[in-house]
């Protein structure tokens, strides 16, 4: 038992200049917020061993931390996707996680937008060849017109969701695979519902916003890609390992497609001598589609918000594993 009955909230790893938000939110528990030095096992157990909750962003909550956690009820990340923490041994030791999957997603639908824009129209090979010096249209064609063209969506959720209209209104067509969103809701949004394989072979462009999971990790394989077409580009924003990064440097390198534009890769940041930093028809940025100022105080405070509500023997709104709930300790 610790010292005081204050609840301890641990913060295993943060990416915001500051925690002030998620403390306004703690205050109203009177709740202390104790930050990890680092996404070591040994610095976050220093400080969530005997919390009350854990807030995680990017550090690994492996199945050895959770069998070390004496009083933790929730582990709320700080973030959509959840696959850095151990779901079966959180919900093994009755640990409810949750995630924040309405945040975001106008920043992120917009970098989807931004990236396949970009790498259509060939901005940044265009503005490494102006300040090079070289002032010649040649070295950048061809460029192909957006309208009319065919967008693929894989997954349909709240941000391709918003992608859809985005695209629509540059006069693309735009198609959907996900089979766990039903054809009303696709027919709703002006988008055909098709087939994956379907949509490989149909899309002039693919942007992927799939979970990543057993079954979806390296979904973009060589055969993937393979079947794609050579004028076709892919965006991802969503997981790194959904696309095999050897192959696609390959089908890049090779022109079996015309281009790619990533926001995540497998390793970040990718290491030295990393084959995709060659690639010359492939754009990648910092994992930085979540990003806005205002996003990040929306995503701390409702992280934090579940926190509140755990805590207080309220339901989270977004639990991953609710089973867990059945088994959750009460305070």
């Amino acid at each position: 038992m610790r010292a005081t009955e204050r609840p301890l909230v641990a913060v295993t790893d943060s990416v915001f200049p500051s925690l002030d938000a998620a403390g306004r939110v703690l205050s109203a528990i009177g709740a202390e917020l104790r930050l990890a030095d680092g996404p070591t096992p040994d610095a976050i157990l220093k400080v969530a061993r005997s919390a009350d909750a854990i807030l995680v962003t990017y550090a690994k909550i492996t199945a050895d931390i959770i069998q070390q956690l004496t009083r933790c009820r929730i582990i709320s990340r700080f973030g959509i996707g959840v696959d850095n923490v151990d779901l079966a041994a959180a919900t093994a030791k009755g640990i409810v996680v949750t995630k924040v999957p309405d945040y975001c997603v106008d920043e992120v639908s917009d970098h989807a937008m931004a990236l396949l824009l970009a790498a259509v129209r060939k901005i940044p090979f265009s503005d490494t060849r102006v300040h090079g010096g070289e002032w010649k249209m040649p070295s950048v064609v061809p460029i192909h017109r957006l309208r009319g063209t065919t967008l693929g969506l894989v997954g349909f959720g709240r941000i391709p969701q918003l992608v859809a209209p985005k695209a629509r209104a540059f006069g693309m067509q735009v198609i959907a695979s996900d089979p766990f969103v039903p054809k009303s809701v696709m027919e709703a949004a002006g988008v055909e519902q098709v087939a994956f394989d379907r949509l490989v072979e149909r899309s002039d462009y693919i942007s992927i916003h799939a979970p990543l999971t057993p079954e979806t990790h390296h979904l973009f394989d060589a055969g993937v890609l393979g079947r794609m077409k050579p004028t076709a580009y892919v965006v991802n924003t969503a997981r790194g390992p959904l696309i095999d990064e050897s192959a696609l440097v390959d089908a890049l390198n090779a022109g079996r497609i015309a281009g790619a534009a990533l926001d995540v890769v497998e390793q970040e940041p990718p290491p030295p001598g990393s084959p995709l930093l060659t690639c010359r028809n492939l754009i990648l940025t910092p994992h930085t589609g979540f990003y806005s100022d205002e996003s990040l105080v929306e995503l701390q405070t409702k992280a934090t918000e579940e926190v509140v509500r755990v805590l207080g023997g309220q339901q989270p709104r977004n639990p991953v594993n609710p089973e867990a709930l059945k088994s959750a300790r009460t305070i």
